[in-house]
């Protein structure tokens, strides 16, 4: 973090706190994006929202365009049920683990709080969706209808901690690659070689939706998500070649994305011309934004930026200063390289 001065460092981490604290499950985003904006609105040229959600902030420029997705909504629960006795049955939004969920708080956006706990069972592989159920302290099903209704959504309670170096909290997955995008809109200078497009998407988490639509729209010359991605480095983890700490990821490719490689090869080279520490991630299940936005109408050459994250998908996801720190530097470098127009004839 040596480019960022203190005060900078200390703004972010409340932006940060702000971004991972917000309710926003998949399909209600609206209170982190209404957020976002305000944060970056000076920053860009100008700023719209789509019919699904999407937030564009744009910085005018001539062609080519960069498009830069990180997604805004997280992983939940949906109410498919309330029985007598007032317990709330629930369904994932996204990819939730049921045994993750057990002893954990929920909150709704109207504010009501709940834990979530289980049936009896005889063993943890019996554990599944079925046997779960949120109580939030209603005395019956009347007194649970005055505030929760079916198809409601609720998401981790969690709060932001600095653990000295290291962040941890809900819905880094992929608040931080929001809180990346908007650091990297305010430090950009007043000319730049080529027009931008932050986009702040919604419905990545059961599917890439937003990032789809918002591409369609966009026609960008290049493609970018800024998500994070899984590490190897925790106690018998799976082989990965990520580690926190050691500088954000350049995806090689995901389960969604074989990544351009003359897109990756220019991050490289632009990571190593400016001294920015960085991995190379080959992620064998999973997939960001990229996903959708290279197979936008005649294909766009895409790449993806990944900040490394323990824990992704539970209440407590990690992710290292010094690699948010570079994610927006790199990202800011990427910005400033004066990228060629496609060339729809050259391939791989």
């Amino acid at each position: 973090m040596k480019k960022f001065n203190e005060v900078a460092i200390n703004k972010m981490e409340t932006l940060i706190k702000e971004l991972v604290e917000a309710y926003g499950p998949s399909g209600e985003e609206a209170a982190v994006r209404e957020l976002i904006e305000e944060k970056i609105k000076d920053s860009v040229d100008r700023t719209f929202t789509d019919n699904l959600g999407n937030l564009f902030a744009i910085r005018e420029g001539a062609a080519p365009l960069l498009m830069f997705s990180a997604h805004m909504d997280e992983i939940g629960v949906i109410v498919t049920h309330i029985d007598d006795n007032g317990f709330l049955r629930i369904a994932p939004i996204g990819g939730v683990a049921p045994h993750l969920l057990v002893g954990q708080r929920l909150s709704f956006k109207n504010g009501v709080t709940g834990t979530v706990y289980h049936e009896k069972i005889k063993a943890l592989k019996e554990l599944d969706w079925p046997k779960l159920y949120l109580d939030i302290g209603a005395a019956g099903a009347a007194a649970a209808r005055e505030h929760i209704r079916i198809g409601d959504m609720a998401c981790l309670h969690q709060p932001f901690v600095n653990l000295g170096g290291r962040y941890m909290a809900k819905a880094m997955d992929d608040r931080i690659g929001c809180a990346v995008l908007v650091e990297a809109a305010r430090r950009l200078p007043g000319s730049l070689p080529q027009g931008v497009c932050f986009v702040f998407s919604v419905q990545e988490e059961v599917g890439l939706r937003g990032a789809t639509t918002a591409a369609y729209r966009l026609e960008p010359d290049y493609g970018f998500a800024v998500d994070v991605t899984l590490v190897g480095d925790t106690p018998e983890a799976p082989l990965m070649a990520v580690s926190l700490g050691q500088g954000p990821a350049i995806k090689v490719k995901d389960r969604s994305v074989l990544c351009h490689p003359r897109v990756r090869e220019l991050m490289i080279e632009t990571a190593e011309k400016h001294k920015i520490p960085y991995q190379l991630e080959v992620l064998e299940r999973g997939g960001t934004d990229a996903g959708a936005i290279h197979l936008s109408r005649e294909g766009v050459p895409s790449g993806a930026i990944s900040i490394p994250c323990r824990y992704v998908h539970s209440p407590s996801e990690m992710v290292d200063a010094g690699d948010v720190a570079h994610a927006v530097e790199l990202i800011e470098k990427i910005i400033m390289v004066s990228w060629p127009l496609p060339d729809s004839g050259s391939g791989a």
